[in-house]
């Protein structure tokens, strides 16, 4: 006798969750000389930690502020003062929405990797030869990435992306499934072949709570990147969740 099928695909199963924002224009023909970076931004948590501690403090944090949960955490509009963040153009409100927002994101339970393009920089070391950096962002990220699930004996991680656009998104997904198949500077094709890494895609509106995460750990590393001098209390914060073991590091800036 033939069993029912499971009422869904595939149960949510994996450790850990993995979510991915970027900062910056990754075109090579358009650099803006204030701003000459591409930043990807990889978050890891643990599935539970996500559950029980992420979504509740984005929750509390936000209901501080406003009346609802639905608003999306992004890094743009907050500097910007835009949209819901108008509120951030009150003098007595600002410092302490960027103070409590600091000390969210510090006690937030995550792991993070940042991977950087200096694109002038890429482009007058390689020419016509340079990379399009979304892509050799994507693979300096997944290398580090790598070391870290074998250090965690897993083998399993859906990684979540915001997504753009089909023709970006296919471009993306197409990206990573190169990077997967081919060798890397740390495993080679036949090595990574047993880990199973999904990739997916998601629209803003879905308010996910781990690509707000990402986003909000992106520009504060490139405003490091770009002025090292500066003070950057949320770039501190980043600072000490980023991937550090065994000599590999969750932090790439290229070249």
């Amino acid at each position: 006798m033939s069993q029912s099928p499971p009422p869904y695909p595939a149960l949510a199963n994996s450790r850990f969750l993995a979510f991915f924002d970027e900062c910056g224009d990754h075109s090579l023909t358009k650099i803006d000389p204030d701003f000459p970076l591409f930043v990807v931004a990889l978050v890891v948590v643990e599935r539970v930690a996500y559950r029980d501690v992420i979504l509740p403090e984005l929750t509390r944090f936000k209901l501080c502020y406003w009346n609802h949960e639905g608003i999306n955490l992004h890094s743009r509009e907050i500097r910007l003062a835009e949209g819901p963040f108008n509120i951030l153009l009150n003098p007595l409100v600002r410092p302490t929405f960027m103070d409590d927002l600091t000390r969210m994101v510090e006690r937030l339970p995550f792991t993070l990797f940042i991977s950087a393009i200096h694109k002038q920089q890429h482009l007058q070391c390689c020419g016509a030869m340079a990379n399009e950096p979304y892509g050799l962002a994507l693979k300096f990220t997944v290398e580090p990435l790598v070391h870290f699930l074998d250090a965690s004996g897993e083998t399993q991680l859906p990684i979540v992306a915001e997504a753009r656009g089909k023709k970006e998104d296919n471009a993306l997904r197409q990206d990573f499934a190169q990077i997967l198949a081919h060798t890397t500077a740390s495993r080679s094709a036949a090595q990574l072949h047993p880990l199973d890494l999904t990739l997916t895609f998601q629209p803003k509106r879905n308010n996910i709570a781990g690509n707000q995460i990402a986003d909000l750990c992106a520009y504060p590393c490139a405003r490091h990147i770009l002025n090292p001098a500066r003070s950057n209390p949320p770039y501190e914060i980043a600072r000490k969740k980023l991937y550090q073991n065994g000599g590999i590091s969750g932090w790439k800036l290229f070249p």
